[in-house]
């Protein structure tokens, strides 16, 4: 029997299998995922197909960007279901269509800004758009700082640096944006999520995370929640400790957690367990979408097991079904 994840109206069935891709075709790691207005699932991956078009049932519909991604990041996608895609290994965001038609380019492709320089971008991470449309760049594994551009592009303003303190980073790895102008960094080995006004100016933090690497926003309005994709441990001395995560917790706009899902026994492949959360969305019917990382994290959570074939082929795209009370 599928696993069923969470209690009350946080209540989620795994789908089992739920990616059905052509022979021969694998996601391996999928870095991020994204849903437009038609619950269809645009899956960003680092395997040789890097945009994978899945309707809400699984059944692949199309892909895009052979050639033209290097290593996918993040993805955004916008009111217009237009698509913000960061790419780490070239140091870009580019905006494109539905069926791939790049829109605009924000950095220079393969040109990465010195390392913690401050300039964008070394190694960018997701992107998150305010109610006007500008948009902020998380900057990343090379710099810790968060960029904010007009809608053409152009930069505005920048903030963050290396460091422990409110408005520092160690990791700035995810972004989002609500109603209200907020942003909401994910600042991963720092364990933590800060929140800023729109201008940058830090007003405080959620704590009590581990490692949170995934971070969506959910509904509008003016008391929206948030899904969190906690990564679990990645040093040997805490490899097997639990109740450390992977896991997705579910916490409101003040960053009080109302929702746990997974992660009390470590990672793993069974139904209803967790490798490596890195991308989440959800769509039209509640239902969430998470994108792990597991190959790229195997070898820290499983050092002395070979992988199976399932973990690069679809098992890094998993679907959670919500169950009606």
């Amino acid at each position: 029997m599928p696993a069923i994840l969470g209690a009350g109206e946080h209540r989620y069935r795994v789908v089992e299998n739920f990616a059905k891709l052509p022979d021969g075709w694998q996601l391996t790691d999928v870095a991020s995922v994204a849903v437009d207005s038609k619950d269809r699932v645009y899956v960003f991956n680092r395997g040789e197909h890097p945009m994978v078009v899945l309707d809400r049932e699984g059944n692949f519909l199309r892909s895009f960007g052979e050639g033209l991604f290097s290593r996918a990041h993040g993805l955004h996608i916008d009111a217009d279901d237009n698509l913000y895609c960061t790419d780490d290994g070239d140091h870009t965001v580019r905006k494109c269509t539905t069926d791939g038609k790049v829109l605009l380019t924000i950095g220079i492709p393969k040109k990465p800004a010195p390392f913690m320089s401050g300039e964008p971008f070394h190694r960018c991470t997701h992107t998150a758009l305010s109610p006007q449309g500008e948009i902020y760049v998380s900057d990343g594994y090379g710099n810790a700082r968060v960029h904010k551009f007009t809608p053409d592009g152009k930069l505005i303003k920048s903030w963050g640096e290396p460091g422990t303190d409110p408005g520092q980073f160690n990791i700035v790895h995810n972004i989002a944006t609500d109603a209200d102008g907020w942003v909401y960094v994910a600042d991963r080995e720092n364990h933590r999520v800060q929140v800023f006004n729109g201008e940058g100016k830090y007003e405080t933090q959620w704590n009590n995370l581990h490692r949170p690497c995934a971070l969506c926003r959910c509904g509008g309005g003016n008391s929206p929640t948030f899904v969190i994709g906690e990564l679990g441990p990645g040093l040997d001395i805490n490899r097997n400790v639990p109740n450390l995560g992977p896991r997705l917790s579910i916490v409101d706009a003040s960053g009080k957690r109302i929702a746990r899902l997974g992660g009390e026994a470590g990672p793993g492949i069974a139904s209803g367990k967790f490798l490596a959360p890195h991308g989440i969305a959800l769509d039209s019917r509640g239902d969430i979408y998470v994108g792990e990382v597991g190959v790229t994290n195997w070898k820290t959570s499983f050092p002395d097991e070979d992988m199976p074939a399932a973990v690069r082929a679809t098992r890094c795209l998993q679907k959670l079904e919500r169950v009606p009370e």
